[in-house]
């Protein structure tokens, strides 16, 4: 029913579960996530998340470095370890990659040059890209146009609409997570009625952001529901389209970015 475009199976507190992963998976398929995107934030996520993938058909994963990572760890992320990773099956993304000027610009050199690197990756695999922007919308619009950048999503979208309507001209999916369903969020839920529903996505990026009524508890998919039901009302549709649409503009993303190499 519903699909967590983004979360971090591997950083999830499981305390709730005694420290198992699968319960906490079988506890979030229990009220209809279907499928969940894992998303790697460096290289060394690689190993654990192909584990965890091989272990569960409904769980793919991304491969890339966040731009909060080192510069080391951006470095590491070529075009060629990048493409190599991404052979396997079940990587279904590249990233996440972007900017983040919200801490410090002193590497914004470094963040770009590997934001292209991942768009590239992209290109070369058929596979969409995941775009992490904070405090750098106007950057980040600029390097997906500069590398013709069309199959993605901006995950955890917070931006203004300026910034959601540039990334779906050039063809990218925009992403919410629990942010839409706060109290202090009614810009973002404006944005939100505006994109197209067939550019939206749902998403938990657990284990961070947990939606109302769990604001400040470590988030899990198991409340993915949460948004897709603020995000429905927010589009005056029941909960029940939001999820198919959601999953079907999940289902094109990937499909989409595959077609494009052939």
């Amino acid at each position: 029913m519903f699909i967590d475009s983004h979360c971090h199976l591997n950083r999830l507190d499981l305390t709730a579960y005694d420290g198992s992963l699968d319960r906490a998976l079988d506890a979030a398929r229990a009220v209809g996530v279907s499928r969940f995107l894992a998303v790697s934030v460096d290289l060394d996520d690689y190993t654990v998340l192909m584990d965890i993938a091989e272990r569960h058909a409904d769980v793919g994963i991304s491969v890339g470095a966040h731009p909060c990572e080192s510069a080391e760890m951006l470095n590491l992320a070529t075009v060629e370890t990048l493409v190599n990773l991404a052979k396997h099956d079940k990587v279904w993304a590249i990233g996440e990659s972007g900017l983040d000027y919200h801490y410090s610009t002193d590497n914004a050199d470094v963040q770009r040059e590997s934001f292209a690197r991942h768009i590239a990756a992209g290109k070369q695999t058929g596979k969409p890209v995941i775009v992490h922007t904070r405090a750098a919308r106007a950057d980040t619009l600029a390097v997906l146009r500069e590398q013709q950048a069309a199959h993605g999503v901006l995950h955890c979208f917070t931006e203004d609409w300026d910034t959601a309507e540039g990334a779906l001209t050039l063809g990218y999916y925009v992403s919410f997570s629990g942010i839409i369903s706060f109290k202090n969020a009614q810009d973002l839920r404006d944005v939100a009625a505006r994109v197209p529903l067939d550019h939206l996505l749902i998403e938990t990026d657990s284990p961070y952001l947990a939606p109302m009524p769990y604001r400040g508890k470590s988030n899990e998919p198991l409340y993915l529901p949460h948004v897709a039901r603020v995000l429905a009302d927010v589009h005056k549709i029941s909960v029940e389209r939001l999820a198919e649409i959601t999953s079907a503009n999940f289902d094109r993303m990937l499909n989409d970015a595959k077609l494009s190499i052939q």
